[in-house]
């Protein structure tokens, strides 16, 4: 094997574990609430990447497969080896827990602005106010009542379908919590019981797989849809693209405070008092932001210095 053939395998193989390990960061944003896996990808700058994989899926399988791959492996690795501590710190420590990945959001975002260079326009504006509003608003919408899985009719099946294609957003759209959308619509805990309830102890296992079925037929059209509908934007808007997931991301940070706070119990009245608490989420909200905006400015320049030592 020549210089250059094994220079190039180090090269896809690096580019394989990072791509893993960003897998895992994307993982780690479905467990925590009102994050979205979207906007970690857009953060740590694969996001164009994985759309245009999954959008093109049909047309280049084989590709495709290769970039979504090593993502998909880091999220199943961030899921489990994450879920149990990360729910223990929530359910502990909810607000500074947060604040961590607050402030990694809030930091890597100029690896999402600097993909708009320059004085934004009035349409720009509206392109990341919009967004903003809508993701922001989300936690404050009345949710409804838990709907009755086990007396669905034909009606109700195809519903699912739908709200399968409404909780795929989590997975493609930056700053949309699809969880937090199937809970406003009543599915989020009806499901998770279906799941932990019955499917796990062999019960009504018929209706689990029906319903199941349906919102997973959902969720692939609505994966499938959602990226394709990125990347056209993508192509022929980016600038007003990257405005829209800036707002989407800067919108999502209420909802996850909100969002946690709910899961917690936490209200104006039993927020912690210790005043060591609250120094603690600053302060973790500070490391946050300084850890990602570091990486940001350390990818920053090794970009910068690979295309000369190329020369």
């Amino acid at each position: 094997m020549s210089e250059q053939e094994e220079t190039q395998k180090n090269s896809r193989l690096a580019e394989f574990l990072t791509d893993i390990l960003r897998g895992v960061a994307i993982g780690v944003a479905f467990i925590i609430p009102g994050f979205s896996g979207g906007s970690v990808a857009a953060i740590l700058g694969i996001y164009e990447k994985l759309v245009g994989a999954i959008a093109d899926i049909f047309r280049s399988f084989r590709k495709s497969v290769a970039i979504l791959l090593p993502i998909a492996l880091g999220m199943i690795i961030g899921i489990g080896a994450l879920l149990f501590p990360l729910g223990w710190a929530l359910t502990k420590f909810p607000i500074p827990t947060v604040c961590l990945f607050v402030g990694l959001a809030l930091g890597g975002l100029p690896s999402v602005s600097e993909k708009v260079p320059g004085k934004p326009t009035p349409k720009n504006l509206v392109a990341l106010l919009i967004p903003l509003a809508v993701a922001a608003s989300l936690s404050f919408l009345p949710t409804a009542g838990d709907v009755d899985l086990f007396s669905l009719n034909a009606g109700g099946y195809l519903l699912l379908v739908l709200i399968g294609v409404v909780g795929s957003c989590a997975l493609v759209v930056p700053g949309i919590s699809g969880s937090m959308l199937l809970l406003i619509f009543g599915y989020y805990n009806p499901l998770i019981h279906l799941v932990t309830d019955h499917l796990l102890h062999g019960r009504n296992v018929g209706v689990a797989i029906a319903v199941l079925g349906c919102t997973g037929i959902g969720i692939l059209i609505g994966f499938f849809c959602i990226s394709l509908l990125m990347k056209i934007c993508l192509k022929r808007y980016p600038r007003g693209t990257y405005f829209a997931i800036i707002g989407f991301i800067l919108g999502s940070v209420p909802t996850v405070f909100v969002s946690t706070a709910k899961d917690a119990g936490l209200t104006l009245t039993t927020l912690p008092a210790s005043p060591w608490y609250w120094i603690a989420s600053v302060l973790l909200l500070a490391v946050g932001i300084f850890a990602a905006y570091s990486f940001v400015r350390f990818a920053r320049k090794k970009s910068v210095r690979e295309p000369k030592e190329e020369r």
